[in-house]
């Protein structure tokens, strides 16, 4: 069994415990014991693609009381949905796929929450065993294909081991690290008829290698808080790790106690508002130069939850070049991989903070005067805010269009993305206050999450305004999930920022390659509509969407803005709103490849 990261056992996970009266059932098919085995183990909704090895499960669902079933368009639609409702949950997604080409689609939303820590468990149907290796009809080795993007893969060949199976995935997937799980389970072995023993909980279910969450030592914790005091110019740098161990609080208060300014990572965004006087907002390729130079200048950086990612270093021999560095992270694989640390803890970030927040309030730390370090961090921030230039003319910028989202939702919005430059406007000009509402495919980087994954959280928080924030490239990669929100009546918002290009190649290709234009057109070339990009549009958004049953709208003048965001968010169903953008636009501030935070581009 192979196991790429380490998985350790967290028992107090979203989603870990199952009822204790569970009892042993009468005999069974084994279909109906995968359905029953997801119930036990509190899962309310699923995102199953139907076909041919995969009839009997879905049978047993069209049986079942308490699940609801969401039918996506496309198998890589339902794991991004599912994706979308462990994100903003914690709880893992569940998506299904019959064998062979369905379960290939669900490849690219597992690579997606391997990325990213996303608890994931896709079940997959497969051949008949007796088939298995013989090229059959709809045969893919679905088990070693996911094996480099998944914690587990199981491939279930006795009908025995179907109930610690999927027990063992959902324990798996959100223990330690959290990660995507598959489950591949042959037809034989959903028609199996047998007597099955279902355990009470999680904890019944033992797992070789799966350890108890590490926990750092007193005089570990104590000399974290020794560097601190000893700091002129520390930072302390979070990351998803952060939210996906539910640690948030407890992160944020240790921020106020000591008295440290914070940056995070994307996924980490809204742990510590941005309207705190120690947030940096987040940091990165595209993130504040405020966030950024800080880091870039500290000596110290206390990192948690993060795994330094290439976004976020740029050029690694210019990283906090002169920062002590001390990494908290559950993954000790994640430690000296990118960046050496000088102090690697390998712990729970949860346990580690609460017992720095008790030793802080025990005495065991003296702040440093860093009265120095804010002032020049307060002078960042006022000197480069994330701002833009409104055209003289009456066009919209992209980031006009954010902005106003976000006044007219109050930022209480909870908003995905697809991939692209919007997807970097987003978290600029949208100010997220809370974890778990910037949604995103942030590792991978999946073109065509945006919609899907807006399904997914709509359908865990159906009381949220859930809004799409997408690019017309990556739309158009799976708009046809439109459809399964309008017969589903989930009625999710989407916000289109129309600038006919792959906006983000599109501006590496001005800034790097003499602006030749390589693939990188979508609408028609010859009739683009010159920089403000209001020619030939094409395709027609609003028609597609009424193709679909779901209202829409396109908007070109500026004046008519505010008056279509609040139109959309007014609507009782799905909505499609086309904001027609320039091309023009770049994201600024922009870290080149191979550059410093200090090397920062701001025009």
């Amino acid at each position: 069994m192979a196991q790429p990261r380490k998985t350790r056992a967290r028992t107090n996970a979203p989603g870990a415990t199952a009822p204790a009266s569970c009892g042993k059932p009468a005999t069974m098919r084994g279909a109906d014991v995968v359905v029953r085995c997801l119930e036990l183990l509190g899962v309310d909704t699923v995102f199953p693609y139907p076909g041919g090895s995969l009839l009997e499960i879905s049978q047993a669902f069209a049986r079942a009381k308490t699940i609801r079933t969401i039918l996506p368009r496309n198998e890589q639609g339902g794991g991004f949905m599912a994706g979308g409702y462990a994100r903003a949950t914690g709880k893992p997604g569940v998506c299904l796929a019959t064998s062979g080409p369905g379960a290939m689609n669900l490849v690219t939303p597992i690579a997606d929450a391997y990325m990213d820590s996303v608890p994931l468990v896709a079940i997959t149907g497969q051949v008949f065993s007796h088939l298995i290796g013989k090229n059959a009809f709809q045969e893919t080795d679905f088990f070693g294909v996911t094996l480099p993007i998944v914690k587990h893969s199981m491939l279930v060949l006795r009908k025995e081991d179907l109930v610690p199976a999927i027990f063992s995935a959902f324990k798996i997937a959100v223990s330690g690290r959290p990660g995507p799980v598959v489950v591949d389970i042959p037809k034989d072995i959903q028609q199996a008829v047998f007597t099955p023993e279902f355990p009470a909980n999680l904890d019944d279910i033992e797992i070789p290698g799966l350890a108890p969450d590490p926990k750092a030592d007193d005089a570990t914790l104590r000399r974290i808080l020794a560097e601190l005091s000893a700091a002129r110019q520390p930072v302390l740098y979070i990351g998803g790790g952060v939210v996906s161990g539910n640690a948030a609080d407890a992160v944020r208060e240790f921020a106020h106690l000591t008295e440290v300014p914070v940056v995070s990572t994307l996924m980490a965004l809204g742990v510590v508002p941005p309207d705190d006087p120690l947030c940096l907002y987040w940091f990165g390729m595209h993130g504040t130069v405020a966030g950024n130079w800080a880091v870039c200048q500290s000596d110290l950086l206390i990192t948690a939850g993060a795994r330094f990612d290439d976004r976020v270093t740029g050029a690694v021999g210019k990283f906090a070049p002169n920062a002590r560095v001390v990494h908290v992270d559950i993954d000790r694989s994640e430690h000296n991989k990118n960046i050496r640390a000088d102090l690697p803890v390998e712990a729970d970030v949860l346990d580690t903070f609460l017992r720095l927040n008790a030793l802080v309030k025990a005495g065991a730390f003296t702040k440093p005067d860093l009265s120095a370090w804010f002032a020049k961090i307060k002078q960042w921030k006022a000197e480069h805010p994330f701002t833009f230039d409104a055209p003289p003319n009456t066009h919209i910028l992209p980031q006009q269009a954010v902005q106003t989202l976000f006044e007219e939702t109050h930022g209480d919005a909870v908003i995905t993305t697809g991939v692209g430059q919007h997807q970097m406007w987003t978290p600029q000009f949208y100010r997220f206050k809370k974890p778990r509402t910037f949604i995103s495919s942030l590792g991978a980087g999946t073109m065509g999450f945006g919609l899907p994954a807006a399904i997914g959280v709509k359908t865990a928080l159906p009381e949220a305004q859930v809004v799409d924030i997408d690019g017309d490239g990556s739309f158009l990669m799976n708009i046809q999930e439109l459809a399964c929100a309008a017969v589903e009546k989930i009625p999710v918002k989407v916000m289109i920022l129309n600038n006919q290009h792959l906006g983000m190649v599109m501006q590496w290709e001005d800034r790097f390659y003499d602006g030749l234009r390589a693939q990188t057109i979508l609408g028609d070339p010859t009739n683009i509509g010159g920089p403000d990009n209001v020619g030939g549009l094409y395709p027609d958004f609003v028609k597609i969407a009424a193709g679909f049953g779901v209202a829409g709208r396109r908007v070109v003048a500026r004046s008519e803005l505010r008056e279509a965001v609040r139109e959309m968010l007014a609507h009782e169903g799905p909505y499609v709103l086309d904001v027609v953008v320039p091309h023009t636009q770049h994201v600024l501030p922009f870290i080149p490849q191979g550059k410093s935070a200090m090397e920062v581009l701001m025009k």
